[in-house]
């Protein structure tokens, strides 16, 4: 086979020589969704050499997307740990900025360096050295107990760096995090034994309280706000605020087509969360990415909160000409890897690409 062949060996490896399934389509329990991965990400990578072309330009090809005119993403910067990722007793996994105002890639770059330094400022200030720590992905973990009191220092930090206005907020609840299914409640105050009842918290009035951050934050993204079973919940938040926020399917959707079916037949979502180890090879990350566009949703590529210095989503993302990427803080090596790949696409790419700014939906 040839190496240009990325789909069929990409269903070689899933279809025939692992061969499993479950409700949700090809499982790969056989040979395993990182095995079959790495093979088919070095399938694209010597394809990309076969074909005497850069990796996102390759990808663009293959994934039917112009080769001659690109868009730079933009990022969607992960400053604030908080749930399974942080010591603290937020509830909320993270809070992202997106310097949709920037002009191009670099300076988003350039803008999100300065609020994140800025925000390490203020942290130090009002917390203490210790509260400086990293999480998993680079982000501050302060011991705040709250999720308003979290965003008031973040917009403090927006301010005082003097980015107000060209910068949004995202956030990724990671909701199944803190859901009961038995009482069928969400527990804002999840990581304290002795939580108190009013922290627990219905669907509608969890829905409440994401109206409350919309009307006092800039947000533009909300990542898995309900459980991943919840889609009732899901569809109640599209229709009460989807239509001026993206509501993201990451623990909702897995990268799955099968998922992403359902959802566009409910209506639960307007965003899927692209992560290429999910959905285990390169083609199926592409037919997810490809279907999700095609329902005019946006697809956000992303990193995982284990990573390695591999920069293959960089040129992912530019290829499939999705306009957002979250991997992480601009801090920590193994995010960073990522970031410095898209300034080198940047300024190799020159005038042939633009920067996706407050289009980053629909770029």
């Amino acid at each position: 086979m040839d190496v240009r062949e990325q789909d069929k060996i990409d269903k070689l490896m899933v279809q025939e020589l692992d061969g499993t399934q479950n409700e949700w389509g090809w499982c790969k329990s056989k040979l395993g969704a990182n095995a079959i991965l790495a093979v088919s990400m070095a399938v694209c990578r010597a394809g990309a050499a076969a074909s005497e072309m850069p990796l996102y330009q390759y990808i663009a090809k293959i994934s039917g997307h112009p080769t001659d005119k690109f868009v730079m993403p933009v990022p969607a910067l992960n400053v604030i740990n908080g749930g399974s990722h942080a010591g603290n007793r937020l509830a909320c996994q993270e809070f992202m900025i997106l310097p949709v105002g920037a002009s191009s890639f670099k300076e988003a770059m350039i803008i999100g360096a300065e609020v994140y330094h800025t925000l390490k400022t203020c942290i130090k200030k009002k917390y203490g050295q210790d509260a400086c720590n990293v999480g998993d992905e680079g982000g501050f973990a302060p011991n705040v107990q709250d999720n308003n009191e979290a965003l008031d220092v973040l917009m403090d930090a927006i301010k005082k760096s003097g980015h107000e206005g060209k910068v949004k907020i995202g956030t990724d609840v990671a909701a199944s995090e803190f859901y009961n299914a038995e009482t069928k409640l969400y527990d804002m105050d999840f990581k304290n034994p002795d939580s108190a009842p009013e922290m627990k918290k219905t669907a509608k009035e969890l829905m409440e309280v994401y109206k409350g951050w919309l009307a006092q934050y800039p947000f533009v993204s909300i990542e898995d706000p309900f459980d991943q079973d919840d889609w009732e919940a899901y569809k109640m938040c599209m229709d009460e605020v989807g239509k001026d926020q993206q509501i993201v399917g990451d623990d909702l959707l897995v990268t799955n087509p099968n998922r992403i079916k359902k959802a566009l037949e409910v209506g639960a979502c307007n965003a899927l969360l692209l992560k290429v180890n999910q959905i285990g090879s390169i083609t199926e990350a592409i037919e997810a990415a490809t279907m999700s566009q095609k329902a005019g949703w946006g697809v956000m590529v992303s990193h995982r909160s284990g990573e390695t210095e591999d920069s293959f989503i960089a040129d992912l993302v530019v290829g499939l000409r999705t306009g957002q990427i979250k991997t992480g803080a601009p801090c920590r090596s193994e995010r960073l890897a990522k970031y410095n790949q898209l300034i080198r696409i940047e300024e190799e790419l020159g005038p042939l690409c633009s920067f996706a700014g407050s289009n980053f939906r629909h770029p």
